[in-house]
Order: structure tokens, then sequence, then C-alpha cells
């Protein structure tokens, strides 16, 4: 069985008097998940935060909780047509152990300086559990990317 599934992203930012700055994320896709797989299906993606100003605002990236579960852990995806959802979270760390989050619940977020004509690349890693008996379709689920600075 092969399930195929999106992760849709929004995107929110907050805004300083004293800096510019900006994120561009693009589209996260799991692809085809396999619920017969003994490893789970990952992902990873980059956020690219640039800011314009000097001194060099201190940006921090949050992630919001899942819109189908409302909360980080698990976040789910809902399936399109049916009422499935598939167990899946976003990391802060290639080795799964940081759950992205806003800095509440135990989660991570991740801040850094960044200078004007610098912009700061970060990877998001993700993962779907392994062994779940879902019904083929599209799964999908709203997160909200916030930068703070």
């Amino acid at each position: 069985m092969r399930i195929e599934w999106l992760v849709a992203a929004l995107f929110a930012w907050t805004c300083s008097a004293q800096a510019a700055c900006t994120v561009s994320l693009g589209n996260l896709s799991f692809g085809p998940y396999d619920p017969l797989s003994s490893a789970p299906a990952t992902t990873s993606g980059n956020a690219v935060v640039t800011c314009n100003d000097s001194p060099p605002p201190t940006v921090q990236i949050q992630l919001s909780p899942s819109s189908v579960s409302g909360g980080f852990f698990p976040r789910r995806m809902s399936n399109a047509v049916g009422s499935d959802t598939l167990d899946y979270n976003f990391y802060a760390d290639v080795g799964a152990t940081q759950i992205w989050g806003d800095g509440t619940a135990g989660t991570a977020t991740r801040s850094q300086k960044v200078s004007k004509n610098s912009p700061w690349s970060v990877t998001f890693y993700g993962r779907i559990a392994v062994n779940q008996d879902v019904t083929p379709g599209s799964y999908s689920d709203a997160l909200t990317v916030t930068i703070v600075f």
C-alpha cells in the first residue's frame, strides 16, 4: 500500500521597528508512505531567514502545533476524503530527539543573530511514525512558522 500526502505550511511572522527580516520556506513532502515498512518515512527542508538591518537582530523560529491534532506530540495529518489520520512530527535535530515547536511543552525552537547580507538557513527534519494502518489517499496538515525578532 502506498499513501501519498503533503504537509502544507502557512507563514506568519512578527516584525520589530528595529529590524526588517523575511523568511522563505519551501513545501515539504514525505512522498509515498508504506505502512509495512519498518523504517519511518522522513523528509527535510530549509527555512532561510534574511535580515537587512544593523545591529543584527536575534531571530527565533517557532513552529505551531498541528491544526489537526491541536498539539505537538503527535502532530497529525488528516486524509483529504476520509477520517483517517497519520501521526508525524518535525524535529530540530537530525536524530529526531527535539520536537520543533514554540518553546512550550518541552518543544524546541532555534535562534541566532542574523547579520545583514548573511542569511540564516535552518533545517527542519520530518518523520512519520511506522506501522500506521491508514487508508490510501492524500494526507495534509497546516502549520504556521513564526519568526520572532
